[in-house]
């Protein structure tokens, strides 16, 4: 790279068109939507050093602060900076942020800001058109990259390319943005050309931003500023105080900044760019069958045809018909129509109205040191399947209302319970009476895997007295 470029990976979103695969607490930029390695991995490295860029900072929830440190950690992929925003305020103070702590070190310094939970599929292509972004962004232009349209879709804002800006050759400015359309109006759009998807992706410099948010939105960056001077270091966690934050008004990027600014600029580009948004944009992403059927998992189809059909851990079969999209987990099933999909939200809310678990959380639930899946159930009991990483350990706790028992399936562990240290192995198993003070640890070097029969009057996760913790999950509230 012939600047130097610290990508912004804005990871704040729940993805709640995506569920049942995305759960608030496990969203779809880290699950493995399109190959092995989840969105938030592929976007780390597509703007990782081993391309030019600097050292990346990240911008998330804070409830996902631990799943960002396993991902990366995962992906040999130190970070910068994890700024947690303690309640989300949409885009615009999440670049404010990002752009005030930058400009502390080099008010000049170039920023990519990426979402988390996109898809690119042409690396070479992101990478020529982020060095042509840069060039607009060191000559003073906000600049956004604009997907070339394939179809007249609805589901996106579009850009209109005007001049072209001088000295920049595949950048030009800004004409205006354009909201949503309806279908006729898309239709319009790709049939003039010099329209664009707006896909989300900035670069700019943290001094130019700054300077519009002064001038456009200065109440914003006061309330960012006054935010990050609460910042206290947790771990590697960069936290803002709740309330400081609260206070900072919400807005997109493109609302309060960009369709306001006349810095705006643009590099139309193509590489196999998607938001991922909806499953029909998912199966866009994937090769279909010779009946134009996209499949996951264990999955029969008889005589159907256009079809999106997600298997997590049992067969699901179609017969006879058509546009479907049907997604299957352990714990929920969703069929709609493939133009409906944009309303699974609307699943969501009630979910959430009606205080659904699963509209937070999948049956498999990760924590900092691993991770844990209920597999059975009753009035006074229930079965979890635990998995804990190499080198970690729970924290050092006693429950109230229940006992356990633990067996050892895979690894070894070391087990405290009250002053005792006991070493098991495959096939051991060991018994936790109820107030017994306890602790799990993995020592080994491969992951410990172990069935947990709890036994009770209560079994709720809030039965937990935490006495030690190494992960300060205190802080939780």
């Amino acid at each position: 790279m012939k600047h130097k470029i610290k990508p912004v990976i804005l990871s704040g979103g729940s993805g709640s068109r995506l569920w049942p695969l995305s759960r608030a607490k496990y969203p779809k930029q880290f699950l493995p939507m399109l190959g092995s390695k989840s969105l938030f991995t592929q976007t780390l490295e597509r703007a990782g050093t081993s391309y030019g860029f600097e050292p990346a900072v990240v911008v998330a929830n804070e409830h996902h602060r631990f799943i960002v440190n396993e991902q990366a950690d995962k992906a040999g992929i130190a970070l910068d900076a994890l700024i947690l925003e303690p309640v989300g305020r949409n885009t615009a103070p999440a670049f404010a942020v990002a752009a005030l702590m930058a400009a502390k070190a080099d008010p000049d310094q170039l920023l990519l800001y990426l979402p988390s939970d996109h898809v690119i599929l042409d690396m070479p292509g992101f990478h020529k058109a982020t060095a042509v972004a840069a060039e607009a962004a060191a000559a003073g232009s906000l600049c956004c990259f604009g997907m070339t349209p394939t179809r007249p879709d609805t589901g996106y804002g579009y850009l209109k390319a005007g001049e072209p800006l001088a000295g920049v050759e595949g950048a030009f400015h800004i004409d205006g943005f354009r909201e949503k359309p309806d279908s006729e109006t898309a239709v319009q759009y790709l049939e003039s050309g010099g329209y664009s998807w707006n896909s989300g992706m900035f670069l700019m410099k943290a001094s130019v931003i700054l300077e519009e948010f002064a001038r456009l939105q200065p109440e914003m960056l006061s309330g960012c500023r006054e935010a990050l001077a609460t910042v206290t270091l947790d771990l590697n966690f960069l936290r803002m105080e709740k309330a400081a934050f609260s206070k900072v008004p919400a807005d997109s990027v493109d609302y309060a900044i960009m369709e306001k600014t006349d810095k705006a600029a643009v590099v139309p580009a193509e590489f196999g760019w998607s938001d991922v948004g909806s499953f029909s944009a998912l199966a866009d992403v994937q090769q279909a069958d010779q009946n134009g059927n996209v499949t996951n998992g264990d999955v029969m189809l008889e005589d159907s045809n256009n079809c999106f059909v997600h298997a997590d851990n049992k067969l699901v079969t179609l017969i006879g018909v058509e546009d479907l999209i049907v997604v299957s987990t352990d714990d929920a099933v969703l069929v709609t129509p493939k133009g409906r999909d944009q309303d699974i939200k609307q699943i969501v809310d009630r979910l959430k109205r009606e205080k659904r678990i699963e509209a937070d959380f999948h049956t498999t639930v990760y924590r900092p040191w691993g991770n844990y899946r209920g597999i059975g159930e009753g009035e006074r009991y229930q079965v979890k399947e635990i998995v804990v990483y190499p080198g970690k350990r729970l924290s050092l706790q006693k429950h109230h209302h229940r006992a356990e028992h633990w067996v050892i399936v895979e690894g070894s562990a070391v087990v405290t319970r009250d002053d005792e240290e006991l070493l098991l192995s495959e096939n051991e198993s060991v018994y936790l009476p109820l107030g017994a003070i306890h602790r799990l640890m993995n020592p080994g070097k491969i992951e410990l895997k172990l069935i947990e029969v709890q036994s009770g009057s209560y079994l709720g996760e809030d039965d937990i007295v935490r006495i030690e913790d190494d992960f300060n999950r205190e802080k939780d509230g």
